[in-house]
């Protein structure tokens, strides 16, 4: 019997037209809700997108730019959301730790599908301190250790064998010394200016809704709800155009 021709392989546009977007109900969002700062609303977005099932809802894209002022962006895993910022940690001597050191600007961007929402940040980043940086390590895996034990990130690697070498001798050390310190990694901390929060529509009547961190006694009202209360001050919240 003769085998079956395999299937022709559908030209790229074909396949790139034929996808769909949210073919599932998507939450509501009333930005008139909204809290006054955006955290207290990243904490709650981010618990529905945990309970949506969403996958590795802390991955996250970090925006940055080199020493011309070109863009580059990677995929990384965010390590905390507190009052002082969203955080992140990388070797301060990667090809980010480096774009950071001489422009410590970044740009955050989270996206969670199953829900249709995205989130943006944006705003100046700062070290923590080695201790912070040495307890963030090591509040993750043997295999997140073992990684930032091996080798120089970013830097040219000669062979895949050559990686495997480095990252099984990596792997040994951090089984057998789980407090080994990486001297060059550090936690990094994204102060946000700007947080703003997209949930999609079907109909494209998609919400969004940005806040700007403004001085001290500065916030003022939008078409987002009145800004009342001491826990207004400093953010001002403004709704975008789709």
């Amino acid at each position: 019997m003769s085998k079956a021709a395999a299937p022709t392989p559908r030209p790229f546009s074909a396949l790139l037209h034929a996808q769909r977007v949210w073919d599932t109900e998507l939450p509501d969002f009333d930005p008139a809700t909204a809290p006054p700062a955006p955290l207290a609303l990243f904490h709650a977005w981010f618990a529905d997108a945990v309970a949506a099932g969403q996958p590795e809802p802390h991955a996250m894209t970090l925006a940055t730019a080199d020493a011309d002022g070109l863009p580059d962006v990677r995929t990384l895993l965010l390590h905390g959301a507190d009052e002082r910022g969203f955080h992140f940690a990388s070797h301060a001597t990667s090809a980010k730790g480096h774009q950071l050191a001489a422009r410590p600007y970044a740009a955050l961007g989270f996206y969670w599908p199953s829900l249709g929402r995205q989130v943006r940040v944006r705003g100046p980043v700062t070290r923590c301190t080695p201790t912070e940086s040495h307890a963030d390590l090591h509040a993750r895996s043997t295999g997140a250790l073992a990684a930032a034990l091996t080798g120089t990130q970013s830097e040219v690697v000669e062979s895949v064998a050559a990686l495997h070498r480095a990252a099984d001798a990596a792997w040994e050390r951090a089984q057998a010394e789980p407090d080994a310190e990486a001297p060059t990694w550090t936690r990094y901390v994204v102060e946000p200016t700007e947080v703003e929060f997209f949930q999609g529509d079907a109909r494209r009547r998609h919400i969004r809704l940005r806040y700007r961190r403004t001085e001290a006694g500065t916030a003022t009202s939008s078409a987002a709800g009145p800004e009342t209360g001491p826990e207004t001050v400093g953010w001002t919240r403004e709704l975008l155009w789709p």
